[in-house]
């Protein structure tokens, strides 16, 4: 195996591919990447490829090729040398035994490699569902459920999104058992017949950070046993989780009295204001809700405490009620409208907030006692 290629060419998609990769783990052959040059194409193309067993990443290149192959090198000593050869230089690259020689200028290393016969692959089964999808639009729908997923919940199906497919749509959900989120877009051509998985937490992660690099359409394929991404330069695939998401339509609450307009800067500048000296572990907020107004209020064990009120559009009762802030700040980061609409049923009786003029997402934040 013999190749060329210029640094920059290389660094894309080789810092992109080497984040799916632990850095600590069992077998050392998931340490390193796999390096592909097939013999006959016509156009050379090297093809680099990290996993962690749950999620598979891989990323192409254009080479200037002498001879193709294949081998496996530890991907953050391979990253770390290419990261630090001058911009814009040639690295030549060669096979030599059980050794990677790495040249560029007046700069030569050897790197230890591991045969590519061990490196395991992802096996792709038939796909349920196949569309294309502009990127774009399913970074916005990752970005704008991501962020409720669970963290290592012993519930482990909460630890990931569910994606789920109906007539002309594309749905994502997410719930940690303590706030939800739910977005969709509209997708021509989708039969009737859904679709329901669930894509592991660290997928999502990915596929969110693999779509910041990505532009145009990519293909998506939801299979029984993984979901597999596909862009010109980059083929994404992730096992799924194997369990069943719980009803969220059983969350969304179905009748609320109380309806708030707001303006969505001003009342997450005053959350942020008052969040400063809210108790650090539960996050309490304590929301008292009147005509044309809303106290936001927070205090801590050091008895220290911060209130705020803000001007919002609302003529009924009033209501006190307490969240976690971070919940709150949370949704009304994802949200692009200059205004929001929360609402609200009584005090013990879970929140939705939205878009007032998208029917797109939709959230909803459990109350909680202070």
């Amino acid at each position: 195996m013999k190749f060329s290629v210029n640094r920059e060419s290389l660094l894309r998609p080789l810092q992109q591919v080497s984040g799916v990769v632990e850095r600590r783990q069992a077998l050392p052959i998931l340490q390193n990447l796999l390096l592909e040059i097939s013999d006959d194409v016509s156009d050379p193309v090297l093809s680099i490829t990290g996993t962690d067993m749950e999620v598979e990443l891989m990323g192409l290149t254009a080479v200037s090729v002498e001879e193709g192959g294949s081998v496996t090198v530890p991907a953050k000593k391979f990253l770390d040398i290419c990261r630090e050869i001058p911009e814009q230089a040639d690295i030549n690259f060669s096979v030599k035994g059980n050794r990677l020689e790495i040249k560029s200028g007046r700069f030569r290393s050897t790197l230890a490699t591991l045969p590519s016969s061990e490196f395991p692959t992802f096996q792709q089964g038939e796909a349920g569902l196949s569309v294309d999808v502009e990127s774009k639009s399913f970074k916005s729908l990752l970005d704008r459920t991501g962020f409720a997923m669970a963290h290592q919940d012993v519930r482990f199906f909460l630890n990931g999104m569910l994606i789920e497919s109906g007539k002309d749509f594309i749905k994502a959900v997410a719930t940690d058992g303590h706030r939800l989120a739910l977005s969709n877009i509209p997708h021509e051509g989708i039969e009737e017949s859904q679709v329901q998985v669930i894509i592991p937490r660290k997928g999502v992660l990915e596929l969110q950070r693999l779509m910041q690099e990505v532009e145009g359409k990519v293909k998506v394929e939801i299979g029984s046993t993984n979901l597999k991404v596909s862009s010109d330069n980059y083929t994404f695939s992730t096992k799924l989780i194997d369990g069943k998401f719980p009803d969220y339509q059983r969350v969304i609450p179905k009748e609320g009295s109380k309806v708030v307009m707001a303006d969505k800067d001003v009342l997450r500048q005053a959350l942020n204001r008052t969040a400063i000296l809210s108790n650090e572990k539960f996050r309490g907020i304590r929301v008292n809700l009147s005509p044309r107004q809303i106290e936001l209020s927070a205090n801590n064990p050091d008895q220290e405490e911060a209130e705020e009120t803000v001007s919002v559009e609302y003529e009924g009762e009033n209501l006190e009620v307490g969240f976690n802030v971070s919940y709150l700040q949370d949704v009304l980061n994802v949200i692009d409208n200059k205004r929001i609409k929360i609402t609200l049923h009584d005090s013990s009786s879970s929140a939705i907030l939205e878009d007032p003029d998208s029917s797109d997402s939709l959230y909803v934040v459990m109350p909680m006692k202070l």
